[in-house]
């Protein structure tokens, strides 16, 4: 057999080879075989890097390729947000979907409801790369994205098409945030709540990231009062008859006495929002991280904050005499889900 032969024959059975596993592929998604996804599709994701595999699981989500969920949930899972009614208490966060690109596929995966965003007025690039970091040995990641966002309206045409559209009858939030550069950080959110409120169920004012400078001084009693204010006022006075509620997400690295000053503000009519969301990533570094990665800039979320957060809510419930309260948690077990109702039963 001459060396060209050899070569031919070579590539015929690379090309069918790669094929093979591509029908392959094809078959199990289409069938969506869980045990490919646990089996095969993840390792392959954590292969990757980290920003590269969350642009990956947009695109499969989007594109409908994850496999839908066969069982329903039983009805003890059952419960009110606000007024829908769920079939259970689990959500996906903010920070996933950015964008807006993917609420039709995640319906299918067993979130009871998704919130998109953060979503600045502005289109912004975010931080510069990398900024995203898996802590492994912690069940941990950081992020330091920093609001990357396409803008207001980019999101505004998504979320018109799928709801006038496609009719999508899901419960949906939008995070808001405000630009980097931004010098009415009010008037940022002011014109989320107005531009958002005909698409979705609730707004959250996410004043708590650690990645935009300046944000976090939002949360002080002096910056807080004159924007919720603003902002309660603004959904107030919005022309629709179904208005949206307005969520205040905080950070976990607040004080207590911090905490009260914040309930306090909370307690004004003129201030009063539907619920809290508790809460954001920490800027803080526990003496247990294990991962190299522990040393890198940004927002700390995942297993090891899962302590600071079920006690945030225990003390926010207690502050703001019973509000709704969505608990933003590492879930990885039904033991955090009962650990977290046994705090505060109101949670999601």
């Amino acid at each position: 057999m001459n060396a060209w032969s050899l070569k031919r024959k070579l590539k015929s059975t690379a090309i069918l080879t790669v094929a093979g596993y591509g029908v392959f592929a094809f078959v199990n998604i289409y069938k969506g075989n869980e045990k490919f996804y646990k089996q095969v599709v993840m390792p392959l994701m954590h292969c990757l890097d980290p920003e590269r595999a969350h642009q990956l699981a947009i695109f499969i989500a989007k594109h409908h390729l994850m496999p839908k969920l066969s069982y329903e949930d039983p009805a003890v899972l059952k419960c009110k947000f606000f007024d829908k009614q769920l079939s259970n208490p689990i959500g996906l966060a903010a920070g996933f979907d950015k964008h807006a690109e993917a609420i039709t596929g995640l319906r299918n995966v067993g979130f009871s409801f998704v919130e998109v965003g953060s979503v600045t007025p502005k289109p912004q690039a975010g931080n510069i790369k990398p900024r995203l970091f898996r802590l492994t040995e912690d069940k941990a990641v950081i992020n330091r994205y920093g609001f990357n966002s396409v803008g207001h309206d980019v999101v505004v045409d998504r979320l018109d098409c799928i709801r006038n559209k496609h009719h999508l009858n899901y419960t949906l939030g939008v995070n808001l945030g405000k630009n980097k550069t931004s010098t009415d950080p009010i008037n940022d959110y002011v014109e989320g709540v107005k531009k958002f409120a005909p698409f979705t169920d609730y707004l959250v004012i996410n004043i708590s990231s650690p990645n935009t400078p300046g944000l976090r001084s939002l949360q002080t009693k002096v910056a807080l009062e004159p924007l919720l204010k603003a902002v309660v006022e603004t959904r107030n006075n919005l022309p629709q008859a179904t208005k949206p509620y307005l969520l205040l997400k905080l950070a976990p690295d607040l004080s207590y006495d911090e905490c009260k000053d914040i309930a306090e503000v909370l307690k004004s009519k003129s201030c009063k929002m539907d619920g809290l969301i508790v809460c954001n990533s920490t800027t803080e570094r526990p003496d247990s991280l294990q991962s190299e990665h522990r040393v890198e800039v940004g927002g700390l979320s995942g297993h090891p904050l899962g302590d600071v957060s079920t006690k945030m809510i225990s003390d926010m419930h207690k502050l703001t005499d019973g509000m709704m309260i969505i608990g933003l948690n590492f879930v990885s077990f039904v033991a955090s889900c009962v650990k977290m109702s046994c705090r505060c039963w109101r949670h999601f």
